[in-house]
């Protein structure tokens, strides 16, 4: 059974996270780093990408999870499921490893009053659509309708706790 664990938004490019995709005809799940090298070939990697207007005919990836955070608040679909992020992956090349990058369109009303943009959030009947590219972009890379995420916020430790851990 697949365990999909809470995707940290400021984890470490660096961090190894399983995806899944098609490659070679066969769905895999696949361990890969957190981060694309820039196209313009600049240093900082990128791990996070626009996808309005934008079209990824290939290699196309889903990033399980159960919820995301963004600072002291954490979203988790509010009928308790797991779910998907959108993102698309790249060979390795010379000089960087195989890795992938997490989608982002316009915030939903649910997550609007924290950030002006989300990743991409699929729902499990949608994985395969996004994986099989079964729908144009702009039918699946798309905010879902309101009241689709529970919105916890999580207590600042104080600094007694932080100095005891």
């Amino acid at each position: 059974m697949m365990s999909a664990k809470v995707f940290q938004s400021d984890a470490p490019l660096d961090e190894r996270r399983v995806i899944i995709r098609r490659h070679e005809g066969d769905v895999e799940m696949v361990e890969l780093l957190w981060g694309l090298r820039p196209r313009d070939g600049g240093p900082r990697a990128v791990n996070v990408i626009r996808s309005e207007g934008r079209t990824f005919p290939t290699h196309r990836c889903l990033v399980p999870a159960s919820q995301f955070r963004h600072r002291s608040f954490s979203f988790s679909l509010a009928n308790g499921d797991w779910f998907y992020f959108a993102g698309i992956w790249r060979p390795a090349t010379p000089d960087w490893p195989e890795a992938y990058a997490v989608l982002t369109t316009e915030a939903n009303t649910d997550i609007a009053p924290f950030h002006d943009r989300q990743m991409v959030v699929l729902t499990r009947d949608q994985r395969m659509v996004w994986l099989d590219a079964l729908v144009p972009e702009e039918e699946i890379l798309r905010p879902l309708l309101a009241g689709t995420f529970r919105v916890r916020r999580h207590s600042t430790p104080s600094v007694e706790t932080m100095l005891a851990v």
